[in-house]
């Protein structure tokens, strides 16, 4: 039997694990030596009395597609012999799931497995009955933590919707507590949505995770054309709902026109799958996050297209953004040359956040990238961005990611900007450091990402670009 697989084996002692991206989901560990397959964990229940079943309502677990692990790696305690998984939403549907009642586990869930068995141990579900593709787009980090003066093996994990979980790694204990707090309902017809949603008391959330009217962005923030599209796209789209963090999406009747639900973060997430970076000797965890949101509704499938019956659109089609046209003729701003994909609503549009875990506060943020585009003062607006940062031993924090084509370092202590280098294309990667056979410390990421998707790169100038430490 085939398999298709979505992430890089992750290698503990003798065992290949990895994730898989076949019917039904889960993870897999084979002998690296013959072959053989060691173990098996199925991510969707498969018949009565598997782990999870009874958060599968009317036996909608069979032949439940998703739940798949789509980053890629995992994270090993190899001392405990522990690897955790991060599974997406359960299929076919990201934004429907009035064929699956219930929470679904382990759906946008973090399970830990013992790594010899593959039996769990434990699991902690970021998203209950996901509505919104907010699962786990990056492997979960270890850290050892100090609380108020107990040693804390912890390990953090952050979904899209940009909340960061700061785990017991040995009992999936939330360190700082867990609270579940009431959401808006949906109202598509046959959808059973979570009442709840698990907010951790501690740290609060990194990205933008609600929107207002007086949100959209403004002339003094940016331009008046920029502006004006925005003013117009909120005005076409029948008006913006919002109610807080996980907002639903409005069902739509064919011919009605009801208002259009705005959700931050976006369907990219606050976070996406460049994961975070921590330094173990000030307990401090960094991500970039960014405020993008996504526009639409629910309306019923076309007949004869596929899908569960139901699906997302907007009045700039499956795109959903929120932004100054992304060259897509349905955003109706074909003729503007100068768009950079700019999101609608006030900047910042992304920043680098240092979480202290020994604590769960924010040491600091700042905004991540510029916008050339703009005159001085307006600049500092923080950009979209794809891809993770890197801590070192040195103090510094390295991150590419951004869509503004530069690499930059900070201090990771501060979060001053100390370095930053132009670069011929976007590096949404990962850096990397090493030592060279001259004792030198070189930094390097890959640099082969469009800035602007109205904007294409020429080709060619992919890069792997590589710069050597004082």
């Amino acid at each position: 039997m085939v398999v298709p697989y979505d992430s890089a084996p992750t290698v503990y002692k003798n065992f290949l694990i990895v994730g898989t991206n076949g019917n039904p989901g889960g993870t897999r560990a084979f002998d690296a030596r013959t072959g053989a397959k060691l173990w098996e964990f199925r991510s969707i229940p498969q018949q009565p009395g598997d782990p999870g079943v009874e958060t599968w309502d009317g036996e909608s677990y069979k032949n439940r597609p998703g739940a798949t692990q789509w980053g890629f790696s995992m994270t090993v305690d190899a001392e405990r012999g522990i690897v955790y998984a991060a599974y997406d939403a359960p299929g076919p549907n990201d934004y429907y799931g009035g064929d699956r009642p219930g929470a679904n586990l382990f759906g946008s869930s973090l399970v830990a497995l013992e790594a010899s068995t593959g039996k769990m141990k434990w699991h902690f579900q970021v998203t209950h009955h996901d509505l919104w593709d907010y699962d786990l787009p990056s492997p979960a980090s270890l850290l050892d933590i100090n609380v108020n003066g107990t040693k804390i093996p912890a390990i953090i994990a952050v979904p899209k919707h940009a909340h960061m979980y700061i785990l017991n790694r040995l009992t999936g204990e939330p360190v700082f507590g867990i609270e579940e707090k009431a959401v808006a309902t949906s109202n598509v017809p046959a959808e059973h949505s979570s009442l709840t949603q698990p907010f951790p008391v501690k740290p609060p959330v990194l990205a933008r995770d609600r929107y207002t009217p007086e949100d959209i962005v403004t002339a003094a923030d940016t331009n008046e054309e920029h502006a004006k599209f925005c003013r117009d796209l909120a005005e076409r789209s029948g008006g913006l709902y919002n109610v807080g963090p996980f907002t639903p999406y409005l069902y739509r009747e064919e011919g009605a026109k009801p208002m259009t639900t705005i959700l931050f973060p976006g369907s990219i997430g606050g976070v996406n799958w460049g994961g975070t970076a921590s330094d173990p000797r000030t307990g401090y965890v960094f991500v970039n996050t960014l405020d993008e949101a996504s526009i639409g509704w629910i309306e019923k499938t076309p007949e004869g297209q596929r899908g569960n019956g139901y699906r997302r659109n907007s009045i700039v089609g499956p795109t959903s953004r929120f932004q100054w046209s992304e060259g897509d003729p349905r955003s109706g701003n074909i003729n503007n040359a100068g768009a950079r994909a700019w999101p609608c609503q006030k900047p910042p549009w992304g920043q680098l956040v240092a979480v202290n875990a020994n604590s769960g506060e924010v040491a600091w943020k700042v905004r991540l990238g510029i916008t050339d585009e703009l005159p001085e003062g307006k600049k500092n607006t923080g950009r979209l961005s794809m891809g993770g940062p890197i801590a070192t031993a040195g103090g510094l924090v390295f991150i590419a990611a951004t869509n503004d084509k530069r690499f930059r370092a900070f201090d990771s202590k501060t979060g001053k900007e100390l370095w930053t280098a132009q670069l011929d294309m976007s590096a949404h990667a990962v850096p990397i450091t090493y030592q060279g056979k001259n004792g030198k410390q070189y930094v390097a990421v890959v640099a082969g990402g469009a800035s602007a998707i109205d904007d294409p790169e020429p080709p060619g100038k992919e890069a792997l670009v590589v710069f050597a430490l004082p």
